[in-house]
């Protein structure tokens, strides 16, 4: 190729290759040629003993000579006609050779017969003896022709800007540093360099050593690609090692910041880096296994197997898809043996030609919508009855009516229901009602339900024209109508009424300010839960709507089947043959493959990476991808670099630094990526916003919106359609104009954009940092949803969809352990991400409808990310419909947790330490009983104090008292100076072997520098999009007292050195943070302390991590994990570690621990279960409610019966739900007796009839059976051999398949025999139509086949009783049925009695709680967290008044200069 470089245009290249380049079956090799070049001809030269190299060279090699002329135009893939010469064709005896030669086989020099198949075509030429070569070749190259261009020829070597020409080896790859005539010089492309130093420099010796190092590398793992003997290797590996040696000696590690600093601009400095697997600072612990071992075996082609069902599974393996051609070669078999050898396992797609996918993709994904495909096309084609029967099979089991729970506000449901409900519940007039005829002047007071797609949003049209009592009064009020609640409840909002109040407006006046009035909504709130209670009761109580809502649930959400995906059969060549990939990476690189969009989530430890890398390198040797970008976090880009090369050695690997993305050196970067041809583009997260998506693509995706707007609002004004919805589309149309007016002005000239860089397969590891996506929603402040515009993640979204529409929803990878982190609604963000078309067709790419039809909301307070208030969130406490949700997701997910793994991480022994409570512990605990009594008794504001706020300072007065006020007692009882001694013990025991440990606590962080974090006037924090997620969402709290300072000074009291104590907080920078980790890895730093955001990804210190110490108990499930996944990982030097749990009696502690743990073993079970449960409460934080603050502040052991019967009744719940369901199936079989008994009695009288015809029939003596007698077109026989002959040449005459053939007559009986399609199960059946159907199953053996229509027909009076026993079970069936129907639900007593139980259980809690106020002894009640909160709000407003004179002085000096 780079001959052809230097070739002018017109110009004629000639070479000599082996016939492997013409005729290998992969054409990628000579598309390159073709993009640049066309064929003139090729001569194909004999090998064997009579070979045109024999004598000279010693080989029998088949060889080509190529003629090719350069052009300059449009490559293969832009011309319309692909080259013949490109393909392989066949010669007339029916070998594979190129088409070239099919085309021209004058210029084959001998004969072509079959050779070694491991390469190539597997053929090659031979020449009989005496065979004259040189007249024959002077002969074959006459009839070449082709005109040489006269154009200017280019100079064949580049030159400097000076017009010095240097030869660039040709074998050198661009952007590599290289050296000639004692000059070092840096190569860009074939044409372009530039010198950078002569021997005189310095560094001369340094990059001598640097060039000479890589090209021994890059030589040696060719060799090993190319399978040289062991011999050529161990020379290699011997000069390698040398010089390895000779540069270590010299000049230190490759990975020294001096040596990255001078070659780190070469391709290969990852690949040289790599040849040092292990290093301690600048020291060399081990070398890579490339100077001892193979690390590359190039695979051993398959030649033959003996079974279809080996060649399919590796035709998907080597090919991607079904290719009947390899299969053939790989079998021996014609495309139709194949096709009928894989009956079941292949199946033909509706629509195309002659494209077959396997069972396990075809038999996933939505099976409803492909059976209807295939019943469609069945109709007229009977090769498709295989596909519907497989399909039928493979449809997941109905529900029921009892396993759907149908909410206000689901989009799903038909509008006509809403309006029937709000119709029956509130007795709507006549003439106000959609569903009655109308005149045509009543039309505008219609009371109706309507939603608009556009707006996303409902409207109940004529909310005012019905003013009864059961709409103003029942089910509404005076400021709310029941038709204004219910439109609320559509729209999943609270109903809320607003009055307006006068207030100062500052300037000694008032103006009018518009609050909540709380009554009135109290009122109304009350309204909507008999509503919504009302609206569950109704929805499934009639037969037939039941029946239309549960088959429309179905038909949407209940017909997708995950894919399972097997990657035992992938080969991986090239891939480092000393690292085995496990079973789930596998199929994991088998799901990102073949399933298109994937999201791997595995747990710490798994092996993410590697998975993404192989599945790179595989797609792009299959053809599936051609060039992949890798987004990962910024501090990984050159860790994820050394993988690549550590997995696969001779990657061709760009690795993006921070230098890269600078203004500066941006486009240069661009255009490297664009114009290179890299196996893989590795660049950090906030690097892949700085590539821009073309504002041409931008302005096109608005301007489809606004076309779909446009086009819908002219609908709408032919259909006289509703104003409110009009109005809607149009406001939206007019946000759309102004983003697209805004767009028009940026100015893109110049800029490559990320279309242009040929990207086709991104990869985003960590993807949880980009799930602040923002997602339109009616609904406000709900947890795991993000309001917040982030740039980041909404250009992450923009070239997602991009990459679907190019690759067709199959390239892009995310992978991320932690999918849920905060909330289960973030399935929704990924969902939208990576299947958003899935989400589109079904009616859920609105995040609204989705949880109207997944989720149950809840209002609550809970803490605001600052840690510094509490504030009121919705957050979906409920989710239904587990199972349709988890297939949904698990078209894109690879889930897999710790517990479903084999890897290799230590044991870990859990040690949960428990503390008394010190007395002062005790009186605060009882503070917080008396904070509860109060907003118990509603005389406090919800937003001064709260559940979660008591919960919060329960946490902290838990780990220590301090935490609320500097200034209370250091008791060392408490659980912080129990931690430190443990901490310091296991210091002293493991001193020897510098072991580490970590301490992680959430409570009284250090406290941030000013500049580090940004309030807004509400005290929320800004949100600042360059921090990772993790760093958002820290529910770390600062306090007055510092947990870490106070920790710290003890150990160092302890004889612990200060310098072996170090805080995560005081690493500001990715470097910093690098460094850090360094020194607890070596064991230089050996205790250090943080908290969960701060420690979670990225946080690689497990080497000699023996102990890791939760202090204080975390807010989420998804916490625990990530704390321990910092010790329980894959590298750790210890096989038994420790994790201690601390935990103060009396107070909050073990109480949550325990609620943490059942919801993090409940989303495990979600996550993993193939057979979820239905129902899950979310996973977000929560406050604990009046009666477990009680109870555990007053120690009352009933809050564990609390505990215990709120599982069992949610147990009885569910089988009460599953009771209902057989209720709803028993009331179907009621409404179905009368049509199937009437059946069963026509086929019973039916039979009867035939059975008097067959009575009347001649009886033979000794058979005791009729007669024999059949007729065979117009032939009667009364031999059974002759009619068994007559039937068999009949029957074989029949074309027509799966159709009833009338052939004569049985016993007086028409017969008829139908051959079967191999769909339909093959074979043939023979039928005698009398009053009733009978039927035999015909074999091959037509003197047998006798018999069996003898069978078929005097089998009548067994037929008989089974139609009555089918009949008398019918009707028992029907009488239990109805006993089952009017019987209650058999635990119904439980329940209630239980359910009632609970209630009182809490109300006794409640109560004994006051009680015990009443009968305590008069104390007086202590104020202490009232006084620290006053002692902080005194000091802050301290020192925001000494602020604006920092400030102010900063302006002056301004104005002065």
């Amino acid at each position: 190729m780079e001959a052809m470089d230097k070739v002018k245009n017109g110009g004629i290249v000639a070479f000599v290759t082996s016939a492997g380049t013409l005729d290998k079956r992969d054409e990628n090799v000579r598309q390159m040629l073709a993009d640049k070049a066309d064929l003139i001809g090729a001569i194909r030269l004999p090998g064997g003993k009579n070979g045109a190299f024999k004598d000279n060279a010693g080989t029998e090699v088949t060889t080509d000579i190529i003629f090719l002329q350069k052009r300059e135009g449009k490559s293969v893939a832009e011309m319309s006609d692909i080259p013949d010469w490109v393909h392989i064709g066949e010669t007339a005896d029916g070998l594979p050779i190129n088409k070239y030669f099919e085309q021209h086989p004058d210029m084959v020099l001998g004969t072509v017969v079959e050779g070694n198949k491991l390469y190539g075509s597997g053929t090659m030429v031979v020449a009989e003896d005496g065979f004259d070569l040189k007249s024959a070749l002077h002969e074959a190259v006459s009839k070449l022709s082709a005109e040489i261009s006269h154009d200017k020829a280019r100079d064949v070597y580049a030159k400097t800007e000076q017009g010095l020409a240097v030869k660039i080896p040709s074998d050198l790859r661009n952007f590599s540093f290289f050296m000639q005539d004692d000059a070092v010089y840096f190569k860009k492309n074939a044409v372009s360099f530039e010198q950078r130093f002569d021997k005189k420099n310095a560094q001369f010796g340094r990059y001598k050593a640097f060039i000479e190092l890589r090209d021994i590398t890059r030589e040696l793992i060719q060799a090993q690609e190319l399978n040289k003997p062991d011999s050529v290797i161990a020379d290699l590996q011997a000069k390698l090692g040398k010089s390895y040696d000779d540069f270590y000696n010299k000049y230190g590690l490759i990975h020294s910041k001096t040596n990255k600093r001078y070659f780190n601009e070469d391709i290969s400095y990852n690949l040289v880096a790599g040849l040092e697997k292990k290093i301690d600072k600048d020291k060399l612990v081990e070398k890579s296994d490339i100077f001892t071992k193979r690390t590359i075996c190039p695979p051993k082609a398959v030649e033959c197997v003996e079974t279809a069902m080996e060649a399919l599974t590796l035709s998907v393996a080597e090919k991607a898809k079904v290719d009947f051609d390899y299969m053939s070669k790989l079998t021996g078999m014609s495309e139709d043996e194949l096709k009928q050898e894989l009956v079941g396992e292949i199946f033909k797609i509706p629509h195309t030609e002659n494209t077959y996918q396997t069972a396990s993709e075809y038999l996933s994904g939505d099976i409803r919508a492909k059976l209807r495909e295939a019943e469609e096309i069945a109709e007229y084609d009977s090769d498709f009855n295989i596909n519907v029967n497989a399909l039928q099979k493979a449809m997941p089991e109905p529900l029921k009516a009892g396993d759907i729970d149908v909410k206000i506000g689901a989009t799903w449901l038909d509008p006509k229901y809403y309006d029937q409900f709000m119709y029956e519940l509130l007795g709507t007039p006549d003439n106000n009602r959609a569903d009655k005829p109308q005149s045509r002047w009543f039309k505008h007071s219609l009371i109706q339900a309507e939603y608009s797609e556009h707006s996303n949003s409902w409207h109940i049209a004529n909310k005012k024209a019905d003013r009864s009592v059961l709409v103003n009064q029942k089910y509404g009020s005076g400021k709310m109508n029941a038709y204004e609640i219910m439109e609320h409840l559509l729209n999943l909002k609270e109903p809320k009424v607003y009055k307006t109040i006068e207030v100062p407006d500052g300037l000694g006046d008032t103006k009018e300010k518009r609050v909540i009035d709380e009554e009135a909504t109290r009122v109304v709130q009350k309204k909507a839960k008999e509503v919504k209670k009302a609206f569950k009761t109704w929805i499934f109580k009639d037969a037939e709507r039941r029946e239309a809502i549960v088959d429309r649930y179905n038909e949407l959400f209940n017909s997708i089947r995950p894919r399972e995906f097997d990657g035992s059969a992938l080969s991986f060549p090239m891939m480092n043959s000393s690292i085995h990939l496990h079973d789930h990476q596998r199929n994991a690189i088998a799901h990102a493959m073949f399933g298109g969009n994937t999201l791997f989530a595995h747990s710490v430890g798994a092996g993410k990476t590697f998975e993404m890398i192989a599945t790179a390198m595989e797609s792009k040797r299959l053809g599936l991808c051609t060039k992949s970008l890798f987004a990962v976090p910024n501090h990984l880009t050159e860790q994820i670099g050394d993988d690549f090369m550590k997995l696969y050695p001779g990657a061709n690997i760009l690795v993006a630094t921070k230098k890269d993305f600078q203004k500066a050196n941006r486009q240069q970067l661009f255009a490297k990526i664009a114009t290179g041809n890299y196996d893989a583009v590795i660049i950090g997260h906030s690097q892949l916003g700085m590539i821009p998506m073309s504002r041409e693509r931008q302005e096109m995706v608005i301007q489809s919106q606004i076309d779909d707007i446009l086009e819908g609002i002219e609908e709408l004004k032919r259909s006289e359609g509703s104003k409110f919805q009009i109005k809607a589309m149009e406001k939206t149309r007019k946000s759309l104009q102004k983003q697209l007016d805004r767009l028009e002005k940026v100015n893109q000239d110049g800029t490559i954009t990320f279309e242009q860089l040929g990207v086709d397969k991104l990869f985003v590891d960590e993807a949880h940092e980009f799930k602040n996506l923002f997602t339109p929603t009616k609904l406000t402040n709900v947890a795991g949803i993000s309001n917040s515009a982030s740039q980041k993640a909404l250009d992450l979204f923009l070239k997602c969809r991009y990459l679907d529409e190019k690759t067709g929803g199959k390239g892009v990878v995310f992978a991320t352990g932690t999918p849920i982190s905060n909330s289960v609604t973030e399935l929704h963000t990924m969902m939208r991400y990576l299947e958003y078309d899935f989400l589109k067709d079904h009616g859920l790419q609105h995040f609204d409808n989705w949880v109207s039809t997944f989720g149950e909301q809840k209002t609550d307070w809970e803490l605001k990310p600052a840690g510094n208030g509490f504030k009121e969130r919705t957050r979906v406490a409920q989710y239904t419909g587990m199972p349709e949700l988890m297939s949904m997701f698990k078209q894109v997910a690879d889930i897999r947790t710790a517990d479903t793994l084999k890897l290799d991480v230590p044991d870990c022994d859990y040690k949960v330490v428990q503390v008394e409570a010190t007395p002062f512990q005790v009186e605060l605990v009882q503070e917080l009983s008396d904070r509860a009594d109060a907003i118990n008794s509603g005389n406090v504001d919800p937003s001064i104090d709260n559940m979660l706020k008591i919960t919060s300072d329960g946490r902290k007065l838990g780990l220590d008292p301090r935490l609320i006020d500097p200034a209370f007692e250091d008791n060392p009882d408490t659980k912080l100076n129990r931690c430190v001694e443990n901490v310091a013990r296991i210091h002293a025991e493991t001193a020897e072997d510098k072991l580490t440990q970590i301490i992680f606590c959430d409570l009284g962080v250090p406290h941030k520098s000013a500049d580090e974090v940004k309030y807004d006037e509400d005290g929320e924090v800004i949100f600042d999009d360059s921090k990772s997620a993790a760093e958002r969402e820290a529910l770390e709290e600062e306090c007055d007292f510092c947990v870490y300072d106070d920790i710290k000074a003890k150990l160092v009291a302890k004889g612990i050195p200060a310098d072996e104590i170090a805080y995560i907080h005081d690493a500001k920078s990715e470097k910093q943070k690098s460094e850090l980790f360094e020194k607890v890895r070596s064991g230089e730093v050996r205790i250090l302390l943080g908290s969960t955001a701060k420690m979670g990804t990225g946080t690689n210190v497990q080497d000699k991590l023996i102990a890791v110490h939760d202090l204080d108990i975390p807010w989420r499930p998804a916490d625990l994990d990530q704390r321990a996944g910092r010790i329980i990982r894959q590298g750790n030097q210890n096989k038994n570690v420790e994790i201690y749990r601390y935990v103060t009696k009396g107070t909050f502690d073990a109480y949550s621990y325990q609620t943490l743990e059942n919801k993090q073993k409940f989303i495990s079970q979600i996550m993993t279960s193939k057979e979820p449960a239905r129902k899950c409460e979310d996973v977000d934080q929560q406050a604990l409610t009046y009666s477990e603050i009680k109870a555990l502040c007053t120690g009352d052991e009933r809050i564990k019966e609390k505990l215990m019967l709120d599982n069992e009744v949610k147990e009885l719940k569910t089988l009460s739900a599953e009771y209902a369901n057989t209720v709803y199936e028993m009331q179907d079989k009621i409404k179905a007796f009368p049509m199937k008994e009437e059946q069963l009695t026509t086929a019973l009288s039916n039979l009867q009839a035939d059975r008097k015809a067959l009575k009347a029939l001649p009886i033979d003596p000794e058979t005791k059976l009729p007669v024999f007698k059949m007729k065979i077109g117009d032939v009667e026989y009364t031999d059974k051999k002759e009619a068994a002959k007559a039937l068999e040449e009949v029957a074989l005459s029949i074309r027509i398949a799966d159709t009833p053939v009338k052939v004569g007559e049985f016993q007086g009986f028409p017969l008829s025999i139908t051959v079967h399609s191999p769909a339909m199960g093959g074979g043939m059946t023979a039928t005698m139509q009398g009053e009733y159907q009978h039927s035999a199953k015909l074999i091959s053996s037509f003197a047998h086949n006798m018999s069996r229509i003898e069978a078929g027909l005097y089998n009548i009076d067994r037929r008989i009783d089974q139609v009555k026993t089918n009949l008398s079970k019918l009707r028992v069936d029907y009488d239990e049925a109805q006993k089952i129907v009017s019987a209650p639900f058999p635990q119904q007593a439980e329940l209630e009695s239980k359910s009632e139980r609970l209630e009182k259980l809490t109300t006794a809690l409640n109560l004994a709680a006051i009680e015990a106020k009443k009968n305590a002894p008069k104390r007086d009640q202590t104020c202490y967290f009232q006084r620290a909160q006053l002692k902080r709000e005194a000091a802050r407003i301290a020192k925001k008044k000494s602020a604006p004179k920092k400030n102010i002085a900063k302006d002056k000096k301004k104005g002065l200069e």
